[in-house]
């Protein structure tokens, strides 16, 4: 089958994740997972004296000459494609073929080359997260020091670092590294079990060999790199999956919120940093001036995306009833290779974002100068109390002055509120003006959050390095 852009095409199979993670996902790579996972199970029938070297060899020789148009013509006719393949496989190869698929039942090879598959994807994501810390790192390590403007329920707050700010998502980022991380390390197969999960089937055929359907299992489990769960059905627990797309759309969760930051703060009101944009980039059809944060809400509508697909595998596992259903099986066609295209797709834009970002100083400063003085209130508060003043009385102070000199923000004046500070002799008692004005620089207001940010980028390095 040849596929052009005539019919419908999966925005993954051409727009987004790359062509590593396409590949890994795409059928031709599939059956070759079934043939290994046949080569496995028959080396170890061998060891176990039931086929012979020559017909294992036979099937080690064409075991990547995967014939997609005739197993797919095969399907047309007898409606099942794990039986199309082994004919197809088996009559490439005139020896090995009468023995392929002995004993095992489709999911003794599906379930197993899935995991093969998931463990490969998330081998390649996992390199591409490790990329992105590095690049976090190196930004935070950058602006660690540089005050910014710290915003809560979206008003002006207090003051923080750009680093600090990077620092939050680097943090995350990392937890979520890790985590995908664990659910590599627990990947477990199905093994060989036959159709409901007994070993029935390989008991039978091992009779007088002296071989238990355990070991031989071992056997073909080692061949794959594989460890199997020590209770199945005729497939692996559903249970797996979610865990793995649930890791995934964790990281996605983490680099939506960072993509709907930049775009908080690449509107002109704000205007601190921006995602890197192309010299010939096109921002709008209609308004030629505009520099759109498209790669930042490329990210939002895919994480957005991906965040709803660990429920689809929710439902699998928790209908996966009896010995198994086939319920699940067009979905995980999907979702599971759908899953890491997005989140392929979501982590290399972030990347390019982090790598390329703009961070707009002089907008940092007017912003801190407009907003900051408010926020150095609370250093006037603590400074005057400690001099001797009366909290409750210089709070209620504190706040007229501020919100006298909020309306002349909103409406566009100089911010009074140095002054207004400076000649209110409830103040002028605990401190003197010059002392309020040096209260008033909120560009070192920013406690130890420096040190930390850069301790966090240290031990990410670090671990990278290990």
């Amino acid at each position: 089958m040849t596929f052009t852009h005539a019919t419908y095409l999966s925005p993954f199979t051409w727009r987004y994740g790359s062509e590593e993670m396409r590949r890994i996902w795409s059928e031709e790579h599939r059956r070759v997972l079934w043939r290994r996972v046949w080569v496995a199970l028959a080396r170890a029938q061998m060891r176990a004296g039931l086929v012979t070297r020559e017909q294992v060899a036979d099937l080690e020789a064409h075991m990547t000459d995967v014939d997609l148009a005739r197993s797919f013509a095969i399907e047309q006719e007898i409606g099942h494609d794990v039986m199309a393949e082994i004919r197809a496989y088996a009559a490439q190869c005139p020896k090995g073929g009468r023995i392929l698929h002995l004993g095992a039942t489709s999911t003794d090879i599906t379930d197993n080359a899935d995991v093969l598959r998931i463990r490969e994807a998330l081998d390649l994501l996992s390199t591409r997260v490790r990329t992105l810390l590095h690049a976090l790192a190196e930004q935070v390590e950058r602006w660690a020091h540089v005050p910014c403007m710290g915003f809560t329920h979206l008003q002006p707050a207090e003051p923080t670092t750009v680093g600090y700010r990077l620092a939050v998502t680097l943090q995350d980022v990392w937890t979520d590294a890790r985590e995908l991380e664990q659910v590599r390390r627990q990947l477990r197969a199905k093994g060989f079990r036959g159709a409901v999960g007994t070993r029935a089937s390989y008991a039978q055929l091992l009779e007088g060999t002296g071989v238990s359907p355990a070991q031989m299992e071992a056997w073909a489990l080692e061949e794959l790199g594989l460890e199997a769960f020590l209770v199945t059905t005729q497939v692996y627990p559903r249970k797996q999956d979610w865990h793995v797309v649930r890791a995934l759309a964790g990281l996605g969760q983490t680099l939506y919120r960072f993509a709907f930051d930049v775009r908080v703060l690449q509107s002109p009101a704000i205007g601190e940093w921006a995602e890197p944009f192309g010299r010939r980039q096109v921002g709008s059809s209609a308004m030629p001036f505009k520099r759109n944060p498209v790669h930042a809400e490329n990210v939002d509508s895919l994480a957005r995306f991906l965040a709803r697909l660990p429920l689809v595998l929710w439902d699998n596992a928790a209908h996966s009833l009896l010995e198994r259903t086939l319920d699940d099986s067009a979905n995980r066609r999907v979702v599971l290779a759908e899953a890491f295209l997005a989140a392929d797709e979501v982590v290399q834009r972030v990347t390019r974002i982090v790598r390329g970002l703009h961070v707009q100083e002089d907008a940092i400063r007017r912003n801190l100068e407009r907003f900051g003085l408010f926020a150095a209130t609370e250093r006037v508060l603590m400074e005057a109390v400690k001099a001797g003043g009366d909290r409750q009385e210089l709070h209620e102070v504190l706040r007229r002055h501020s919100m006298t000199a909020w309306q002349a923000v909103v409406s566009g004046q100089p911010n009074p509120l140095p002054q207004l500070l400076r000649s209110d002799p409830h103040l002028t008692r605990w401190l003197s003006p010059e002392r309020i004005d040096e209260l008033l620089d909120v560009r070192t207001y920013v406690g130890d959050a420096p040190a930390r940010a850069r301790q966090l980028a240290r031990m990410v390095m670090e671990e990278g390095h290990d």
